[in-house]
């Protein structure tokens, strides 16, 4: 790999919805951005903004969308945009060239011509396309053109789906392959998949041919869209979106026009049948019912009484009828299993409706991935990487069979008539017995030309708990696992439920740190669940509310309150490492953490208000602190007052990482952003190590905070107060405005005061146990406990 080779600035020609979104995650990441469109036929000559107005008009639409294709608004400034006729000179500026334009050959190879004229020797050029051949692209370039010039196939949305599929020609330098799948995985945070210059290349000829065979199952056994979209969701670790609303998102004109070229272009496909188009789509189509672009496919949706009222399609009779809920027996029974593995052997030995299901379209599924190899793919991790990161499966084919069992699924199999490749029967014959093994704490796969097992390229950076929990423990208990990092590094996971912090949680942390403590160099406390942590366990909150249990009620504030204390005053560095969902409690326990190294993707927030509380584990504390720490001496600043009062209140949650620094949930200079997720623990690791090894010194606790008192706790009331007479908030939002300011404030303190940590945890820990006696607060948790909805009473 040419591991001098910097990307500083990249042109994306074709401003549409990926080229615009592709130029937004580009300026994610630092990367200067020349996007480049047509001009419009209208323009007038001279007249920039004419000229450019297409490619204007599309990213500013790309930027108004949600969810946002970009990490903060102000990385948009990254971003310059241009036209073909006046602005291809500047390629020559450009590390890569990346077109994105419409999927006519033709044009892609026009677009090309021009790209030649102007790129300087050695500047990557790549391809987004889904559908056109690679090689017949680069037919008729120059020699060091194709030599730099392959796919890049990036899905939509590209901040989003992590599969970037990168596509080599039979001229492409080794070198530029490994270079893109280097970079794409560590800087763009991608899934990086090698992939043949094959129809569809790998994600999508294996999601298309899993969809479409479920289309063939429904149309054949009469099985209702609500029945498959519970049985192809979350309960097999698929998005929630399962298979027809999938299907509507993408636009049933979309996935029509890759089964119909799939089917023209894999003549030697064995399942080639599979990607006839069912007769009820065919209608569909005809009738423009696309899904969400044309308001209604398989769902739709439309207001009965001012009410939103969901209706599904009749597959049979083609009428829309109203959404019904759904029930198998089988599912009811793994409602408590929650790893993926078993849960799966259960449903696959269920004997009603489900069972029939699952073994009928992921036997036909497996055989489909084994005859693939090596057609689309010499390896198998490449498939299931493909799967998991292009479409959201937390298991790919291969990973699914594997949970099964390969040599007892596949005397089912045979009889189902889905039989796999013979390799499948070879890797048994050699005594190896699953696809993946786990050894020293990374994944191998089974190579099928040398019938071994190796490392998957890429990964060796990598530390991923799922790798190294079983032999690495140190301790466990119900909700979390303590594992051993090596160089003296532990690590704490949490695994309750959406990774909410309840007693054995806080058990947990103080184990983690006593451990740490006693011969250890640092923690790290992170996870691989879907979320880093949805906050306290608000449920078992509401029962000692309810019982009016004060006095334990505020036993246990108190203890997640000193064990948000022991985590920012070990005497070893802690160091939090949160993605996706960090609220509340999870918030609060980074805001104590002695570093965060954050994942690009994070949802962070004290989002207490929305329950009737203010944060009650040192969040409001905290805030107080670092407002002090903000002022000047003799400054009374009721700007940042008014900021961090409105975070709370308003229960903001940050949109991504960078956004998380604004809210002050992050600190600037000292918390990192890592855009790789399978990085992240690694990272934090090395940040607990350097923390560690730079000579960590015991913090003391702090007794100099300055608050404000009467000089701005008036500020809050008469917010909260002009609110509420102007119909924004309710009477008892205003109640719990007052609590909140009255705590940030230190008090009713006549003139600015240093005050202790001590002092504001106790503020804090009355106002928490205070709304849980009123019975709006309580009213709001039961809202969000029984159906997940905000109750604004």
């Amino acid at each position: 790999m040419n591991s001098k080779r910097v990307i500083k600035k990249v042109a994306i020609l074709g401003s549409g919805v990926m080229g615009s979104r592709i130029a937004c995650h580009f300026a994610n990441i630092g990367v200067q951005v020349l996007l480049l469109d047509m001009v419009p036929k209208d323009a007038a000559p001279g007249d920039a903004k004419s000229r450019n107005k297409l490619v204007n008009d599309a990213l500013a639409a790309a930027l108004k969308s949600n969810p946002s294709p970009i990490y903060l608004n102000a990385f948009a400034k990254r971003i310059t945009t241009g036209n073909f006729d006046d602005d291809m000179p500047k390629i020559a500026e450009c590390d890569w060239v990346i077109e994105v334009v419409v999927e006519r050959l033709d044009i892609k190879q026009l677009v090309f011509t021009n790209v030649e004229k102007y790129r300087k020797a050695g500047t990557l050029v790549t391809s987004n396309t889904s559908g056109i051949p690679i090689h017949l692209m680069a037919e008729g370039r120059s020699e060091d053109f194709r030599k730099h010039f392959c796919g890049s196939h990036f899905f939509n949305p590209p901040r989003y789906l992590k599969l970037l599929e990168v596509i080599p020609t039979a001229d492409t330098l080794p070198e530029v392959a490994d270079f893109l799948l280097h970079y794409g995985e560590k800087y763009l945070g991608k899934t990086t998949v090698l992939a043949k210059d094959t129809p569809a290349f790998i994600g999508n000829r294996i999601g298309v041919f899993s969809i479409m065979s479920i289309l063939h199952y429904a149309e054949k056994t009469g099985i209702t869209i609500e029945e498959v979209d519970k049985l192809t969701g979350p309960v097999i670790g698929h998005p929630k979106s399962a298979t027809f609303r999938t299907s509507d998102v993408v636009g049933l004109d979309t996935m029509v026009h890759v089964a119909n070229g799939l089917s023209q272009n894999v003549p030697g496909d064995e399942s080639r049948d599979l990607f006839r188009i069912p007769g009820y789509v065919t209608k569909m189509v005809e009738n423009n019912w696309l899904g969400s672009k044309s308001g209604q496919g398989f769902y739709k949706k439309e207001k009965v009484d001012g009410a939103s009222v969901f209706y599904t399609l009749d597959l049979k009779t083609l009428e829309y009828q109203p959404s019904k809920k759904v029930k198998f027996p089988s599912l009811e029974t793994t409602k408590a299993v929650d790893n993926l593995r078993d849960r799966m052997k259960i449903l696959f030995a269920a004997t009603d409706k489900a069972g029939d299901f699952y073994r009928a379209v992921f036997f036909q599924l497996f055989a489909y991935a084994s005859n693939r190899i090596p057609e689309i793919s010499d390896e198998i991790y490449k498939i299931d990487a493909a799967m998991n990161a292009g479409f959201g499966w937390e298991m790919g084919p291969f990973e699914k069979w594997d949970a099964l069992g390969v040599e007892a699924t596949i005397k089912q199999m045979e009889a189902a008539g889905n039989k796999p490749a013979q390799w499948v029967y070879d890797m048994l014959q050699s005594g190896a017995s699953a696809f993946y093994k786990i050894e020293d704490g990374k994944k191998l796969y089974y190579d099928i030309l040398s019938k071994t097992y190796k490392i998957i390229p890429g990964t060796e950076e990598f530390i991923l708990l799922d790798n190294i929990r079983s032999s690495n423990t140190v301790w466990k208990n119900s909700g979390t696992t303590i594992t051993d990092l090596g160089d003296g590094i532990l690590n704490l996971e949490f695994h309750t439920k959406m990774n909410t912090i309840g007693g054995e949680v806080i058990e947990g942390i103080n184990k983690a740190i006593t451990l740490a403590e006693q011969s250890y160099k640092g923690l790290v406390i992170s996870n691989e669940g879907a979320n880093f942590s949805a906050g306290a366990n608000v449920g078992m909150i509401f029962m000692m509310a309810i019982e009016q249990d004060f006095e334990e009620l505020n036993m246990v504030i108190r203890a997640f309150q000193n064990t948000m204390m022991r985590v920012r005053y070990s005497s070893i560095p802690v160091v939090a490492a949160p993605h996706q969902m960090a609220l509340g409690g999870g918030c609060e326990l980074c805001l104590h953490a002695d570093k965060v190294v954050a994942h690009a993707e994070l949802y962070m927030g004290l989002v207490e208000f929305g329950v009737g509380l203010i944060p009650g584990g040192g969040g409001t504390k905290e805030f107080a602190l670092r407002l002090s720490d903000e002022l000047q001496d003799g400054d009374i600043e009721t700007n940042n007052f008014r900021d961090r009062f409105l975070t709370i209140g308003q229960a903001k949650v940050s949109t991504s990482a960078y956004e998380a620094f604004n809210y002050g949930y992050l600190k600037k200079g000292r918390d990192v952003v890592v855009v790789s997720r399978n990085r992240l623990l690694a990272e934090a690791k090395k940040q607990c190590l350097l923390l560690a090894e730079e000579g960590y010194v015991q913090p003391v606790k702090r007794t100099d905070i300055r608050v404000l008192g009467k000089q701005v706790l008036g500020l809050g009331y008469v917010g909260a107060n002009t609110m509420y007479s102007g119909n924004y908030i309710s009477e008892h939002d205003v109640k719990i405005s007052h609590k909140l300011a009255y705590v940030l404030a230190g008090g009713d303190l006549s003139q600015p005061s240093l005050v202790s940590e001590d002092y504001l945890l106790n503020l804090e820990r009355e106002a928490f146990i205070s709304l849980c006696a009123e019975r709006k607060t309580l009213e709001r948790i039961q809202s969000i406990l029984t159906g997940g909805k905000v109750l604004r009473n």
